[in-house]
């Protein structure tokens, strides 16, 4: 930095000239005029020469560029806080070795999972708050920002931006952009996917979500929104049941909304947050946005969880590694309730060193299957994410995984937690997912090879299939959800990033789905011909036919195929 050689050239100065006067001042001089070292008994006790006039206006010059030095390192302070950062993708102390163990970087890196939950601007102050000030009006210590002694921008489901370009004191700004291309090698003759919370439609183009938005913040207050056009505002309310039930629709209210939430921070411990709206869940590590993700279609244990709540939180940071975050929340990723009681949660992140990262999230004790009231929901999310090579010298310069476990299951309402008994069949969840990552030539390309499985018998997790317009609310007789319904599926996927950017992802990527049941999309399609006919939750009778009751012989069958095999080219924007 310029402020660091400036600083060593005035250092040299100094020495130089207190060195010189001291010389010259406790010298000896003979009679010839030269300097000669003292001798004898009395140079212990000789007097040094009074300085010259020279030599005191040389001090007096000194003493002003020391002052001058300081002045100058404090003003520069708070731009070294931002610019002096790690290069992109990599931890400071990873230059010289390929130890993953990071070090110390300016809180202008910190990516933790919805960042702007930690009140951080990029500045590196929290957002809107004023250091606190002692009795004396003097500026306190200020304590470490939470997740900010590392750089964390390599974790999957986190952002790998580092700078806004229009950060404000009041406003962050966001803008995301995700558009894509998908080839489904069954043809589908309708287009139409299912069984996918990503992606919906194959051969054509399609904006995914479009969303702009950002943080205000001021005065320790705090307000969140992001918009969500595109296809994301006609299918995630259509996997929301909750409108069901009750007047005034609430997926038509909150449709073109994907978070949306006030609050307040407290300058207690290392922060703490009191948010209330909508807020994304981060169940199954990876984010709703495609973006900050190492793939584009996670596996079951993501896509069927849920991607965010309608409630209020409130995060703790208890030290600048650990946040604790209380949910109350309407029910499992829903606008409204199901049924007579709200679910309840938390969120605990830990990463006590920047190669760390442990995630886990819980649930409990809500009603979530519609018109079923005392059926009770569990369920327990839990990641671990370990960066083991980093090594920005090298064109493989840096390589990571990602393991997420899940278990979950409902009893009461005529369904049981412990297996098929006198209170109901098994109703439950199990299932896993792990990804690898790899980053070439300073992260401009990455490729992850990843996958997963799941056993998940009552299908209450299983995203329905859209036959003829089905909707979570409607269900559909084409593939039941009842109690004790079996379904199993496994995933495998591979996906290449070209990443010339922070802030845009070039990515290709290839999928293989499974189930032990028909569910995927297949050449015949599942929409009926002519358009959706007669309401959702009900056959489809065959031309000429007044009532089909399912009888093979009169009514319509959408095609659906145990396996699916899609490729997918997009662009991931965001600001």
């Amino acid at each position: 930095m310029r402020t660091f050689k400036w600083k060593r050239f005035v250092s040299v100065m100094l020495v130089g000239l207190c060195c010189g006067s001291a010389a010259r001042a406790m010298a000896f001089v003979d009679d010839d005029g030269k300097d000669k070292p003292p001798t004898g008994p009395t140079a212990r006790i000789e007097a040094p020469a009074p300085l010259t006039e020279r030599e005191r206006r040389l001090l007096d010059r000194v003493e002003q560029l020391e002052k001058r030095v300081a002045d100058l390192e404090e003003k520069a302070q708070p731009a070294a806080a931002v610019s002096s950062s790690t290069p992109a993708g990599s931890d400071s102390s990873a230059a010289s070795t390929a130890s993953p163990i990071a070090g110390p970087t300016s809180v202008a890196s910190v990516t933790a999972p919805d960042r702007e939950s930690l009140g951080i601007t990029k500045t590196g102050t929290v957002a809107g708050v004023s250091p606190e000030k002692s009795a004396s009006g003097t500026a306190k210590t200020e304590k470490a920002q939470p997740f900010a002694f590392a750089d964390f921008t390599w974790l999957n489901g986190n952002p790998r931006t580092k700078e806004v370009p229009l950060d404000t004191k009041f406003f962050t700004p966001e803008i995301r952009a995700d558009v894509d291309y998908v080839y489904d090698f069954a043809h589908p003759k309708d287009d139409t996917i299912g069984g996918s919370s990503e992606i919906f439609r194959s051969n054509e183009v399609h904006v995914t979500q479009l969303g702009v938005g950002g943080d205000f913040h001021y005065d320790n207050v705090r307000a969140r929104v992001m918009t969500q056009f595109g296809l994301y505002s006609e299918t995630t309310p259509r996997n929301d049941a909750s409108p069901a039930r009750g007047q005034w629709n609430l997926a038509d209210a909150y449709r073109y909304l994907s978070e949306a939430y006030g609050g307040y921070h407290f300058n207690v411990m290392h922060g703490i947050n009191v948010d209330a709206g909508i807020f994304m869940s981060y169940v199954g590590l990876f984010s709703y946005y495609q973006f900050d993700n190492w793939a584009y279609q996670p596996s079951y244990v993501s896509s069927n969880t849920p991607w965010f709540f309608n409630g209020v939180r409130v995060q703790i940071f208890p030290s600048e590694h650990l946040k604790i975050e209380p949910w109350f929340v309407n029910g499992w990723q829903s606008y409204g309730r199901f049924d007579n009681r709200p679910g309840i949660g938390m969120q605990i992140l830990w990463r006590p060193i920047g190669w760390l990262s442990v995630l886990g999230n819980q649930y409990m004790l809500g009603e979530d299957a519609l018109n079923t009231p005392g059926r009770v929901r569990y369920h327990t999310d839990d990641s671990i994410q370990i960066k083991y090579y980093d090594n920005p010298e090298r064109f493989l310069d840096k390589a990571a995984f990602s393991l997420t476990g899940d278990m979950g299951c409902e009893h009461g309402g005529g369904v049981s937690c412990a297996g098929n008994s006198a209170k109901g069949p098994k109703q439950s969840f199990l299932g896993y997912m792990l990804y690898n990552r790899l980053w070439f030539d300073n992260d401009r390309y990455g490729l992850t090879i990843g996958g997963g499985q799941i056993n998940n018998p009552g299908r209450y997790l299983v995203l329905l299939p859209p036959i003829n317009g089905a909707t979570a609310a409607s269900g559909t007789p084409y593939f039941t959800e009842n109690p004790g319904d079996p379904y199993k599926a496994w995933d495998i996927s591979g996906t290449f990033d070209w990443m010339p950017s922070q802030y845009i992802t070039f990515r290709w990527e290839y999928n293989h789905r499974a189930a032990n049941v028909p569910y995927f999309s297949g050449s015949g399609g599942v929409t009926p011909p002519g358009g959706n006919q007669g309401t959702a939750g009900s056959f489809v009778c065959l031309s000429g036919f007044t009532a089909c009751n399912g009888s093979p012989t009169n009514t319509w069958f959408p095609d659906l195929r145990k396996t699916e095999n899609r490729a997918t080219i997009a662009i991931l924007v965001k600001f």
